[in-house]
């Protein structure tokens, strides 16, 4: 804070000036005035915070330069001095906005104490302005917040977002006499790391914008909400890419807009902002950074929203097989197909995902030996979140299942036989031999027969027969395949002896079977 001595009398203004340690109290003095006059020429430029003047000077007094500097200075602090033990005076003074009253022969701590109170008054006059404009920030984004979602309550309470708006020249236009164009532009910035410093990133992108475009701002979590006057050609387009590379450049981040059409008052912007939430949400698939609208995503109607068998036999060996390397590839390229993909959309890229770790859980459950279809995963198994690397949450979920069975079967005395079980439910469609299984699981193929009898009560072949034949009846209850196709599912090329193996299990043929189901 600035302090400033007002004083025709040098020996006052020397001793106050020295005998005082002012920077200890936090305070800047000024130099010294000789007069009203000289301190009315100064105050203008010098703007002092607090000012300790003499009452009776030639010219104009003391009272009469409070008034003035009132005037100029509404919030400054003004302490008098003075050789007159006068009530009077004091009264007056008191009444023009003076702080205190001291006389000349007042004591340095008198004088202190009065510095002290009136830098206190300056500090809680200084925290009241800054809560009352927290507030009124607070309150005109809570109302931004509602116009942008279509819940905006009477005109009354929308005055101080308007208000905002025309001071930041957002509804220039409209003041001119012309048809408002106001858009929203949502706008995320990445690259600083997570947490604290994605926050830091976008108060700085924030600040930055509102330097360089016409706009109000709403901060939220992960992005920045504007709402910006639109215009005619490319002009204005123009002007927001601009900005944004400009953010790009100065900030060391990359960045992706996302705009909403134009609408014709702030009581329209809920389209804008629907609009705008609705291309934001193909940020992962227009790319990092970028200005996109409605135009970038119009053509695309929809990817592959569900894996393939052969995808999903695929992720049920590397899963089996407990290799890490293997399922990152696997991750990054089927991931990575979907999002190259033209016609992709949030939605089908979602359901795709979902599909993906959806079929990780059913190899779980089966390889658990929780029956042929297994339980079913939960609900949501996955969130596309902003994230511009989603094969990363990908891999993660898939190698979580992948490492809660291996982990299950090291657990087990004899987990070489739950993984050779587990092994042979994936591969029924495969010529399996005994051989390939006891390869799998590192054993000798004789001690592994034995071991594999003894903790199943079954052979190897009346094993894999029975699977066979578990599975069969599955797909034959819960689809209308051929039954030659059903054969070939299971691992029978022979569609007679197929059927005849059936029979000998379930007392019925295949036919028979999906006959009783069905008027069951």
């Amino acid at each position: 804070m600035r302090l400033m001595i007002i004083d025709d009398e040098v020996i006052i203004r020397t001793g106050l000036c020295t005998v005082i340690d002012w920077k200890e109290l936090g305070l800047t003095l000024l130099p010294p005035a000789e007069s009203a006059e000289e301190a009315m020429e100064r105050i203008p430029q010098e703007k002092p915070h607090i000012v300790l003047t003499d009452i009776r000077m030639p010219g104009m007094d003391g009272i009469e330069l409070a008034k003035e500097i009132k005037k100029m200075l509404p919030d400054t602090e003004i302490v008098i001095l003075t050789g007159y033990d006068d009530f009077a005076y004091a009264q007056q003074a008191l009444r023009e906005g003076v702080t205190d009253y001291l006389l000349k022969t007042s004591g340095p701590e008198e004088i202190i104490k009065a510095a002290m109170k009136a830098k206190q008054n300056l500090m809680s006059k200084w925290e009241a302005l800054r809560q009352e404009q927290v507030q009124s920030a607070a309150l005109r984004s809570q109302q931004l917040e509602k116009l942008l979602l279509g819940r905006q309550e009477d005109e009354a309470s929308l005055q101080p977002v308007l208000r905002w708006m025309e001071d930041t020249e957002v509804l220039a236009g409209e003041r001119a006499g012309e048809v408002a164009k106001l858009h929203v532009l949502i706008v995320q910035a990445s690259g600083w790391g997570e947490g604290r410093f994605a926050r830091l990133l976008l108060g700085a992108a924030q600040n930055m914008l509102d330097e360089l475009l016409p706009c109000v701002s709403l901060l939220r979590s992960d992005k920045l909400v504007l709402v910006t006057p639109g215009g005619s050609g490319f002009a204005w387009r123009s002007r927001l890419e601009k900005s944004l590379q400009r953010l790009r450049d100065t900030l060391k981040c990359t960045v992706f807009g996302a705009l909403g059409g134009a609408v014709a008052s702030p009581h329209e912007l809920h389209r804008s902002y629907r609009e705008a939430e609705e291309v934001f949400a193909y940020r992962l698939l227009l790319g990092e950074q970028g200005l996109f609208d409605a135009e970038d995503t119009r053509r695309r109607s929809g990817g592959r929203t569900v894996c393939s068998q052969k995808e999903e036999s695929e992720l049920a060996a590397i899963l089996m097989s407990n290799n890490p390397t293997q399922l990152r590839h696997f991750t990054n390229q089927i991931v990575r197909e979907q999002m190259e993909d033209e016609a992709a959309t949030p939605a089908s890229l979602l359901a795709f995902l979902q599909s993906v770790v959806i079929a990780g859980h059913r190899w779980l459950e089966r390889a658990k030996g929780s029956g042929q279809a297994g339980g079913q995963p939960p609900a949501t198994v996955y969130a596309l979140d902003s994230d511009p690397r989603p094969e990363d949450e990908l891999f993660k979920l898939l190698a979580a299942l992948m490492t809660t069975f291996h982990e299950t079967m090291s657990d087990s005395r004899y987990s070489y036989v739950q993984r050779a079980v587990a092994y042979i439910r994936e591969r029924l469609d495969h010529n399996l031999s005994l051989q390939e299984v006891a390869r799998f699981v590192h054993l000798n193929p004789n001690h592994f027969s034995e071991v594999f009898k003894k903790e199943t009560g079954q052979s190897y072949i009346e094993f894999v027969t029975q699977e066979r034949i578990r599975k069969a009846a599955s797909i034959l209850q819960t689809t209308q395949l051929k039954v030659s196709e059903v054969a070939g599912m299971v691992g029978y090329e022979d569609f007679k002896y197929f059927s005849q193996q059936f029979k000998r299990h379930t007392g019925l043929t295949p036919s028979e079977y999906r006959q009783s189901n069905m008027t069951e």
